[in-house]
């Protein structure tokens, strides 16, 4: 009998799409990685999904595949196995989940938002190991989030649940692609951190690559930079102490590639979340650096089918 000992994954976002075998332990055993079409038809952007599997489908260690389980940027619907990402526009009501099985057949697939699937991740394996209630967030191209509830990990009926970045935290906001204003992801998202810090007199770093001069400047770039960051962090310490407030969760872990500027981002933020989570029952909420890195959508995406 065949070993049903690996977990594929998916991993689809705005820049990337990743794909992986990743076994029990939580361990990436292959990998697989395609550039996303976004701004192309949704046929371009499912044939790049294709692409990425069908490297894993070529290679033996595919007959140990039991399950395929799939965090994609949102609003996903996971009753209908469709996917419509803010920053997809080919794909609205798109049938993810019927097309990936062009290449997985039979397999089970379960589809997550991507940030309920970073929650998964870093409950599993990351900072949120050993709490029972946790908000895990992605803060990158957009700004995405899931819940761990009672130690479980808690997607919602349609796989969205913690979806943060489309939280309002300026009403009088600019206008988001979501239909919303002022989202939290029209605030903190790397590229709008990068606009505004432009606007204000910030100097992209000349030495970046063209796909990284969208993220924002350090502070002693120009005087946009701190600003900037400043404003990114009290979006996001709002949308976190409303989330506290709902839900109880007692630590707060933030991923992506604009956590990664490191105390740049997480200095204001605290300062701003003492202002504004005020109750009791809220008060020493924790906020700390995502430990899964760069896999946590693929680690989180396993996770889901492994660990429910």
């Amino acid at each position: 009998m065949t070993r049903t000992d690996l977990t594929a994954a998916l991993d689809i976002g705005g820049t990337k799409i990743a794909a992986a075998l990743v076994d029990r332990e939580g361990r990436v055993v292959l990998r697989a990685r395609r550039p996303t079409p976004a701004g192309q038809d949704g046929e371009r952007v499912v044939g790049a999904v294709h692409a990425a599997l069908g490297e894993l489908a070529a290679r033996p260690e595919w007959e140990r595949v039991g399950a395929l389980g799939i965090g994609s940027a949102g609003p996903v619907d996971a009753s209908a196995g469709t996917v419509s990402p803010v920053n997809i526009p080919g794909w609205r009501d798109f049938p993810l989940v019927e097309r990936v099985r062009e290449v997985v057949g039979a397999r089970p697939v379960r589809l997550i938002g991507d940030g309920v699937a970073v929650a998964a991740a870093e409950h599993w394996q990351g900072a949120a190991r050993g709490y029972d209630d946790a908000l895990c967030m992605v803060v990158s191209t957009g700004v995405g989030g899931g819940l761990v509830l009672g130690g479980r990990l808690h997607a919602g009926p349609s796989g969205n649940a913690g979806h943060i970045g489309h939280i309002s935290v300026d009403f009088d906001g600019e206008l988001c692609p979501c239909g919303g204003r002022g989202c939290v992801e029209r605030i903190a998202s790397g590229p709008h951190i990068a606009s505004r810090a432009l606007a204000r007199g910030g100097v992209p770093d000349p030495t970046a690559t063209p796909r990284r001069r969208r993220w924002p400047p350090p502070p002693g770039r120009g005087p946009g930079g701190g600003a900037a960051f400043v404003r990114a962090g009290r979006a996001l310490a709002a949308g976190i102490a409303a989330t506290a407030t709902l839900t109880e969760v007692r630590i707060a872990v933030i991923g992506g590639g604009v956590a990664a500027a490191g105390e740049v981002l997480f200095d204001p933020l605290r300062r701003a979340l003492d202002e504004y989570a005020t109750l009791a029952f809220v008060r020493g909420l924790t906020v700390v650096p995502a430990r899964t890195g760069a896999d946590a959508g693929l680690i989180g995406a396993a996770a889901a089918v492994l660990r429910g």
